[in-house]
């Protein structure tokens, strides 16, 4: 299928790897430009693009912390420049924060998750929309997750956060439709890769168990009792925002697999 992506700018958040990245490759494959930021400096230095379609489209990377807001200026100062506007931003920075029982959690690791999470897409957002707004077109995703639509057992940070992406984006969607501006929140179950084997570890210790048993526990909430892939979200954010999903908007695209819900038991 082809899903008529070639020449999209495309700006994707913490895109260095993991689902950032795969998005990004995704996309470059399709024939866009993209810019992916990130704050790991190593990971940014290692990420290349390579394909011998000679309609492989263009990477472009920089280093930044997403909850800089001089930062997030800057970026968008010199994105402008380059790109003369912007047709897809993916909103994917996200920080799994502390795990633990409400009570024994620290203020600053509360803070640090909630602004990673939220305050990120709030910033990058802001600084999109007057882009979109003149070339009256474009689609922002915001990652939220499986977390921002169940309870989450001793990740409250998280689970605060991802829920709060899901009203952000509802009310973008409402302010930003009439400039036809598509906004979606995007909602991935448990992603494999090393993100998720920390957030496993995290959860055993909360717990006291073994990483082996809360692995158990992810794949068990699941109808298909099963993790997602990096590969999986990307495919979803590429056609939601082809014109192929041009009326898809204010959604929470959900790939997980059907999580019947969260628990600890």
């Amino acid at each position: 299928m082809n899903l008529n992506l070639q020449g999209y700018r495309v700006l994707i958040t913490a895109g260095a790897a993991g689902l950032g990245r795969a998005t990004a490759e995704a996309f470059l494959r399709e024939g866009a430009n993209v810019h992916v930021c990130d704050i790991d400096q190593k990971t940014l230095d290692e990420f290349s693009f390579k394909n011998d379609r000679e309609s492989a489209g263009k990477l472009t990377k920089s280093h930044l912390d997403v909850t800089d807001e001089k930062g997030v200026q800057a970026l968008f100062s010199d994105l402008n420049a380059n790109f003369t506007g912007l047709d897809v931003l993916v909103n994917n920075a996200g920080t799994a924060g502390p795990a633990g029982e409400l009570e024994t959690l620290d203020y600053s690791a509360w803070q640090k998750c909630i602004s990673v999470n939220i305050d990120s897409q709030f910033l990058f957002s802001r600084e999109a929309i007057p882009l979109m707004k003149k070339q009256k077109s474009g689609a922002i995703f915001n990652l939220s997750s499986t977390g921002g639509l169940f309870g989450f057992p001793y990740r409250a940070p998280y689970a605060a956060a991802k829920w709060a992406v899901v009203g952000i984006t509802k009310t973008m969607a409402m302010e930003l439709g009439p400039y036809g501006i598509r906004v979606n929140a995007v909602a991935p179950g448990s992603v494999s890769g090393p993100r998720m084997e920390r957030v496993i570890e995290a959860s055993a210790q909360a717990q006291n168990i073994a990483p082996d048993v809360v692995r158990g526990q992810f794949e068990k909430q699941t109808s298909m009792r099963t993790f997602v892939s990096p590969e999986n979200i990307a495919n979803m954010i590429l056609f939601a925002s082809s014109p192929k999903g041009s009326k898809i908007s204010g959604q929470v695209l959900t790939v997980d697999g059907h999580t019947e819900g969260l628990s600890v038991n």
